[in-house]
Order: C-alpha cells, then sequence, then structure tokens
C-alpha cells in the first residue's frame, strides 16, 4: 500500500472535485425543458409520448405520435390537450389498449403540423 503526503491528498481531492462538477454541467446542459401551453389537469390526461420502433415509423411515414393516455381520457379530451399543449393541428385520434393494458392514443396531425418537428421537439428522435 502507498502511503500519500499531505500535498498528494489535497491534489487527489482537488480533482476528483472538478470531476464532479464537470458531470454537474454535463447533466445540467442536457436537459431543456420543453415549452408547453398544457395545465395540470392537461396532464393528467396525456402522460408520454410512446417510443417505438412502430411510432417511430409512423412519424416518417404517416405523420402520426402515439402517446400513452389516463384511462379516462376519451378522443375529444386527447385532441384539445395535445392542440393546446403544443399549438399544432390534430386532424384524427385513434384509441386503443395494448397488451400491457395502457390505453394508447394515435394522433395524426394536420398537413400544416409535422408530426417530425413535434417528435424532435419532446425528444423523440
Amino acid at each position: 500500500m502507498v502511503k500519500l503526503n499531505e500535498d498528494e491528498k489535497r491534489q487527489a481531492k482537488q480533482e476528483t472535485d472538478s470531476k464532479k462538477t464537470d458531470e454537474d454541467k454535463v447533466v445540467k446542459e442536457t436537459v431543456k425543458p420543453i415549452k408547453t401551453n398544457a395545465t395540470i389537469a392537461d396532464l393528467e390526461i396525456v402522460y408520454f409520448p410512446l417510443v417505438t420502433e412502430k411510432s417511430v415509423n409512423m412519424i416518417e411515414a404517416e405523420n402520426k405520435l402515439t402517446f400513452i393516455v389516463a384511462d379516462k381520457a376519451t378522443k375529444q379530451d386527447v385532441k384539445r390537450v395535445i392542440q393546446k399543449a403544443y399549438d399544432v393541428k390534430v386532424e384524427k385520434v385513434n384509441i386503443i389498449r395494448d397488451r400491457k393494458g395502457r390505453k394508447k392514443a394515435i394522433v395524426k396531425f394536420g398537413k400544416e403540423s409535422k408530426a417530425q418537428d413535434l417528435a424532435t421537439k419532446l425528444g423523440v428522435l
């Protein structure tokens, strides 16, 4: 075992402290808040976007995004919340249940709104 003198101990401590602050900076830079007009009640209806291979293909090919929504949510609720929260035009909403028992809303956007732009904004793509 190697014994360190006081100067070496101080230097080692400074190196570990500087590494911690560098890691903190990286974490703070990667997390960017999304500007939205959603209220707390709106966030109780639409939980989060679903990212699967199939949903990513729908974003690119069909201008659709998939969201996991509350069990009590209706098509009209989902349409209202998405339009209000993200300032996009929603053309159609389909709601299905997956094998895990979750309620999924497949949202088709109008021609003037691109699903890919919203997906990038939300961090899906």
